[in-house]
This record gives structure tokens, C-alpha cells and sequence, in this order.
């Protein structure tokens, strides 16, 4: 028989593991998309001076999608040769990483779904991501327009009308007068049902002309959305969205029960202890909603198989992660680099040496040039390079393209300004610049990496060689993991459960490591 004492731990031991893994089930690590627009007419050439252009502006979004007002515009000029963009992240998931995730995605999925257009929105659930070689910052637009419906319909439409667009006219007020441009609102129906509304425009516009975009969609909704119950319009500069379930974050106070509901039991005194009744009640029902979250995730995972084998399926020659869109010409690497001088020098690892380059168009990049002791032949190497060059993350560096002439094989880069995590581990005039907070998103954005790379990404990766050289540190001292592909490109001996030799530097893998998270902790 178990006593109270052991009782009430196990029954702490299951809420607390309740509280700490239900967040993790729930929190989404993928961004749901919901539409796009290519403009079809104008293309610009793989490889070209606006597709180097269009990479670093994906960059610069990707690395501004942690600011807290889930908005940023950017612009990526060189003679004849500009590209503008933005992302605008929903106002219900900021203070979150959905964000930042949304807009990740966006970057890596754009390629593939338009691979040489000039202008292009995507929408997703948590942002909206847009770029084009013309300017259109502070400007609306109301086309392309995506109109997304619930396929419920309401029992007294012409009312239900009139309580929308009454709703919609405040939200569209309230938007275009909020810092933000974001609103929402919450107004009843009948006495079971409330209307939730929302409504944002992109930063940039003023007041007067958010509020003109959103009017343009009020005015729409009686066509486009008569009788459902909930309808979601998409344009560039404005969007809105309704529902008669809260879609967005409340406030957390508790519904006001409905008019005519019967009245709670009244109180007596039990006859079973208190103890007891939540040991049973609890567990049991803690249980019955893992159960329930675990198979909502298991059906998700199988539709994200699905898709993804869609989305892997090759999209023709004129794919920007295709080898030949990822090739750069070795004569242009040997000239950026001054034919590899030493002082271009970055530093030098297991799989080769690392210089700095900054290409004809003005870029910077970080050069590896690999020691030619690699297990793989001409076209197993391409091959893996373009995997690895799909692999999007904002705590990894990002594979621009490689170079293959001969013996040679070299891999680019993006450019990560603050070298790696050692130069600050080990140097004690640097240590004083990695305070505690700065330490803990370091190892978060770390764990975020190696998470995406075991279980998100295309291919299943395993670093084998991670090290604080390893770690890069980008202007925000943001880490990004990198070499995170040597282990597939140089072609060591491994199954997917097994390898069969040991890999990576003794020091990175076992003392240099250990140094490192004593460093941690002796902040």
C-alpha cells in the first residue's frame, strides 16, 4: 500500500512533468504555409548578380526576424541591380520564435517554389514575406489577393454581416492607429457565440493608407465570405481574419458562463480524501491528453512526411539550389582571395582552410577550401553539397555555393563577422563580453541547431565534430553552427545507426568541449 507521503511525490513528479513536456508538444517547429504569388514575367538568370543580391537580402531578413515588433524592410543595391524586401510577422506571435522560424522557412521555401522571379509574396499562418526588384516600401497593395473560407456556414448571415463589418470597422481604426499596426477585437453575436476579428498592416504604411487597405478588404467580405463562419483575406500590405473561436491569445480571464446555464452543484464534504482524489483524477488526466497531443503530433509528422516528399521532388533546371546555380567560378574565388594568401586567412580546421573573400558584386564570404583527402568522387560531392546547401536555419551558416576545378573543392559561405565562440571562451580580455544571458542564447541557439539538424532537416546529420571553433558568432552574437555537412560531403563510413570510426578532432570532441561548459558554468 502506497502512503500519502509517496502519493503526493508522484503526484507532484506528474504535474511537473505535465507543465514542463505539454509546452514542447504543443510549441510548433514548422511554419504552416498558406499561399504564394510568383510574378511569372519577370525572371532574373541563376546565378546572376541579382540572385547574390536576393541571398544577402534573405540573410539580412532572416537575421532581423528576432526584433520585437515582428516587422523589418531591407534593401540590397548594386549598379542596376537592387532588390527590396520585407517580412511582417502576425501580432499574436510575437515575444515568440515563431517568428523568427516563420521567416526562416519563408527564405529556404521561396527558392523553391519561385526560383527566378523578380517579385514574390509568400504568406505563411505566423508572416508574410515579400520582395521585389522595384521599390514598394510605404506603398499598399491590394494584388495578389489570397481569400482563404471555413467551409461552416452561419444560420442568420444578413445579421451576422452586419455584426462583422460593425467589428471590422473598429479593428481597421484601431490598426492603422496602433504603433504596431495590429488589432483585435472580440464582439458577441448571440449568447453562444463571439465574433473574434484581426486586422495588420505592414509597418511601413501610414495611417491613413493602412486604414484604406483594410477598408478596401471590409468592403470585399460580403462577397467573398457571405455566410461562413470564419474567412481570412491575404493582400501585401494588409490582412484580416474572423472567426467565432479565439484565434489569437486572450487576455486569460475565464468566459462569462452563458445566460440560463444551470447553476453549480453546491458544496458538500467528502467522504474520499483530497489528497486522494487529485492522485487519481490528475495522473488520469494528464495522461488521456498526452495520449491525445501525441497522436495530433504523429498525425502531423505523417502529413509532414507527405509534404515534404512533395517539396523534395525536383522542381527542373532552373532550381536555385540545382549545382549549376550554386556553382561560382574558381577564378573568381582566386582573385577574392589574392590566390589564397595568408592574409585572407581566417583560421584552419580538419576539413581545410578558411579565408575571407569579398566577391566583384561587393559580398563577403568565408571560403573553405578543402584538403583533398576527401572520400568522395566529382558527382558524389555535388550532389551532397546542394542537400546541404537546402538545409535552412538561423543557427546555421549558411552554404552560399561551392567551386569545383580539378583537384580542387571549395565551399562558400556566408560571412559571419564575429569569428567563432573560442576567440571569446579562451581569450580573458574577451570572457567579460559573454555575461550570463548572453551565454544562456548562445546554448539555446546551439540546442536549436543540433535539434534541427537530428530531427527537422531534410537529411539526418550528425556534427561529430562540435567545438567552440565550430560555433560562429554573426553580428548579434547569434551562434551559427558550422561544418555541419563535412561529415555527409567528405563521405565517411557510416549507416544510420552505426558508424564505423571515430571522426572530428580529439581535443573538439572531448576536452575542448568539457573546457566549454566549465566556462558555462563559472559565470
Amino acid at each position: 500500500m502506497i502512503n500519502h507521503q509517496k502519493l503526493k511525490s508522484m503526484t507532484t513528479l506528474l504535474l511537473i512533468f505535465s507543465i514542463f513536456t505539454l509546452p514542447s508538444f504543443l510549441t510548433s517547429t514548422e511554419a504552416e504555409y498558406l499561399s504564394h504569388a510568383c510574378s511569372n514575367t519577370t525572371t532574373f538568370t541563376p546565378n546572376s548578380t541579382f540572385q547574390s543580391n536576393l541571398n544577402r537580402l534573405f540573410s539580412t531578413l532572416s537575421s532581423n526576424a528576432n526584433r520585437s515588433t515582428g516587422f523589418y524592410n531591407a534593401t540590397v543595391k548594386t549598379p542596376n541591380n537592387a532588390v527590396y524586401g520585407l517580412f511582417l510577422c502576425s501580432g499574436n506571435v510575437l515575444g515568440t520564435d515563431a517568428c523568427e522560424t516563420c521567416v526562416a522557412t519563408a527564405t529556404g521555401e521561396i527558392p523553391r517554389r519561385c526560383p527566378i522571379d523578380k517579385e514574390v509574396v509568400i504568406w505563411y499562418d505566423d508572416c508574410m514575406l515579400r520582395y521585389s526588384y522595384v521599390s514598394f516600401f510605404s506603398t499598399s497593395a491590394e494584388n495578389p489577393a489570397v481569400f482563404l473560407l471555413n467551409s461552416q456556414d452561419v444560420t442568420e448571415p444578413t445579421r451576422f454581416n452586419q455584426v462583422l463589418t460593425a467589428s471590422m470597422n473598429e479593428v481597421a481604426t484601431e490598426a492603422a492607429n496602433d504603433a504596431d499596426k495590429f488589432a483585435t477585437k472580440k464582439m458577441k453575436f448571440s449568447d453562444l457565440i463571439t465574433l473574434y476579428t484581426l486586422g495588420q498592416c505592414t509597418q511601413d504604411l501610414s495611417a491613413a493608407t493602412c486604414h484604406k487597405c483594410l477598408k478596401i478588404i471590409i468592403a470585399q467580405l460580403p462577397s467573398c465570405c457571405s455566410r461562413k463562419q470564419g474567412g481570412r483575406v491575404l493582400f501585401p500590405s494588409c490582412n484580416v481574419r474572423y472567426e467565432i473561436y479565439p484565434f489569437y491569445p486572450q487576455d486569460g480571464t475565464a468566459p462569462e458562463p452563458a445566460p440560463g446555464a444551470s447553476p453549480p452543484p453546491p458544496k458538500g464534504k467528502s467522504k474520499i480524501p483530497t489528497l486522494t482524489v487529485v492522485a487519481i483524477v490528475v495522473p488520469i488526466s494528464v495522461s488521456v491528453l498526452l495520449l491525445v497531443v501525441a497522436y495530433c503530433c504523429i498525425t502531423r509528422r505523417a502529413r509532414k512526411k507527405y509534404n515534404q516528399a512533395a517539396a523534395d521532388e525536383p522542381s527542373g533546371e532552373n532550381d536555385i539550389t540545382s549545382v549549376k546555380s550554386l556553382q561560382f567560378d574558381f577564378a573568381a574565388i582566386q582573385a577574392a582571395t589574392s590566390n589564397f594568401s595568408d592574409d585572407h586567412k581566417l583560421g584552419e580546421g580538419g576539413f581545410g582552410q578558411v579565408y575571407k573573400a569579398i566577391l566583384s558584386n561587393g559580398q563577403e564570404v568565408a571560403v573553405k577550401r578543402l584538403s583533398r583527402n576527401s572520400g568522395q568522387g566529382t558527382e558524389e560531392f555535388k550532389n551532397e553539397m546542394v542537400l546541404v546547401a537546402k538545409l535552412q536555419h538561423r543557427n546555421l551558416v549558411r552554404l552560399l555555393g561551392s567551386c569545383l576545378e580539378g583537384q580542387e573543392k571549395i565551399l562558400i559561405y556566408e560571412f559571419v563577422p564575429n569569428k567563432s565562440l573560442d576567440c571569446f571562451l579562451f581569450d580573458p580580455e574577451k570572457q567579460g563580453q559573454l555575461d550570463w544571458s548572453r551565454r544562456f542564447k548562445i546554448i539555446s541557439g546551439i540546442a536549436r541547431g543540433i535539434m534541427y539538424l537530428h530531427e527537422d532537416s531534410r537529411l539526418r546529420i550528425i556534427h561529430r565534430d562540435l567545438k567552440a571553433s565550430n560555433i560562429l558568432l554573426d553580428g548579434q552574437m547569434h551562434p551559427k553552427i558550422s561544418d555541419f555537412g563535412m561529415a555527409k560531403i567528405f563521405g565517411v563510413d557510416q549507416t544510420q545507426a552505426n558508424t564505423n570510426r571515430i571522426v572530428g578532432t580529439l581535443l573538439g570532441s572531448y576536452g575542448e568541449m568539457g573546457h566549454l561548459w566549465n566556462c558555462w558554468i563559472r559565470v
